[in-house]
């Protein structure tokens, strides 16, 4: 430990002092000083190599406004990735799942809307992926929009049309 400490003390002498005596002391043990000592016996001068050294990076002063514009922001984009257009939904309880994705992201306060024949469908959430369950049979457009806090719409997808099959009974009067 005590040497640790000595070794630590003349590395923050190095830079202050441009010369470092090595003596031993009566028990034997090494100690590095800067100045010479007094009567305590031979002292050998110590040779450092160069302390190594880098500049400083050029600091670099803020961008003004007036020299350079502002980057516009990406613009909202929302589109559904899942199921393609015209996708037949096969037979059976008419469940699918939708899945959408909004570039560059939401924004806060921000939340989707899914909208089946222009009607929306649930309310208005953050994730990106609806489990529809029991949708009627037929032919059915899909928009996805992008709401603000206030309901208003900041964007929406292109229409996917898709078509359910679904079974059905003819009852016939006998």
């Amino acid at each position: 430990m005590l040497r640790k400490l000595l070794f630590a003390m003349l590395l923050t002498s190095m830079a202050v002092s441009a010369q470092i005596y090595r003596t031993t002391d009566e028990q034997g043990n090494v100690v590095f000083t800067d100045t010479p000592p007094a009567g305590s016996g031979p002292a050998e001068t110590v040779e450092l190599q160069q302390i190594n050294t880098t500049p400083a990076p050029p600091t670099r002063t803020a961008p003004q406004a007036e020299q350079q514009p502002e980057e516009e922001a990406a613009p909202l984009s929302v589109s559904i990735v899942s199921p393609a257009p015209e996708t037949s939904i096969p037979m059976g309880p008419g469940n699918f799942t939708v899945d959408a994705k909004v570039a560059p992201g939401l924004g806060s306060g921000e939340s989707l809307q899914l909208y089946i024949d222009s009607i929306p469908w649930g309310g208005p959430q953050r994730e990106t992926t609806w489990a529809l369950t029991n949708i009627f049979r037929g032919a059915h457009d899909l928009t996805v929009a992008v709401i603000n806090g206030e309901g208003e719409q900041l964007t929406s997808s292109d229409p996917t049309r898709v078509f359910v099959h679904r079974p059905s009974v003819n009852f016939r009067n006998r």
